[in-house]
């Protein structure tokens, strides 16, 4: 039985958006695009990889895949291969979404009932990125199994955020580590953490 593990970088005030590029998500008007580049280091590499583990799914909202699927394929490089290589579940509340990607499937109409049958029917963990919408959708019906939240020394002061409330959720820390550059890594497990363990 798979798990479904969310991984993002959050500023100290919890706003996700645009980490990676300045020009990544301006929506509401976002200046600070990019914020997290001067945060990365080999430590949040590596903890990324501990959570995925070798055999794993991407599962993304429609925004999130578009978006990490083109800048990667036009920037090349091993993460291109990765993205592309692996096989990916991209939630959209519309029938007529294309996937442009290969190794791409829809989920569309009632997205929790389906992760919660790709969650039974699979052994990969499904890890999320991004996808604001899909993680709050999840959440209320408690799929989410971990969260890496890697959260950077800094306040933004706006910007969408990863938990923007709404939905309750009880979590346990069970485990965390400091970046060379001050980003706390913190993984969470929900109330239900330990099903799905093998």
């Amino acid at each position: 039985m798979g798990r479904v593990i969310v991984i993002n970088a959050v500023s100290l005030d919890g706003v996700m958006q645009a980490p990676g590029r300045p020009d990544e998500d301006a929506r509401d008007g976002f200046e600070h695009g990019g914020w997290a580049i001067p945060y990365g280091d080999d430590a949040m590499v590596a903890k990324m990889g501990e959570r995925m583990g070798e055999d794993h799914a991407w599962l993304f909202g429609r925004r999130s895949y578009e978006d990490l699927l083109a800048s990667w394929n036009a920037r090349g490089g091993p993460f291109k291969d990765a993205f592309n290589n692996t096989q990916k579940y991209v939630a959209s509340s519309s029938p007529a979404t294309r996937l442009e990607w290969p190794n791409s499937t829809l989920l569309h109409g009632d997205v929790p009932a389906a992760v919660a049958d790709l969650k039974r029917s699979q052994s990969p963990n499904l890890v999320i990125l991004g996808s604001g919408v899909l993680i709050g959708s999840l959440m209320a019906a408690d799929l989410i199994d971990e969260y890496l939240v890697m959260i950077a020394p800094l306040v933004l002061g706006s910007g969408r955020r990863l938990f923007a409330g709404g939905t309750h959720a009880s979590l346990r820390l069970v485990e965390s580590s400091t970046s060379s550059t001050g980003v706390l890594m913190a993984v969470y497990e929900g109330a239900h953490g330990d099903r799905g363990r093998t």
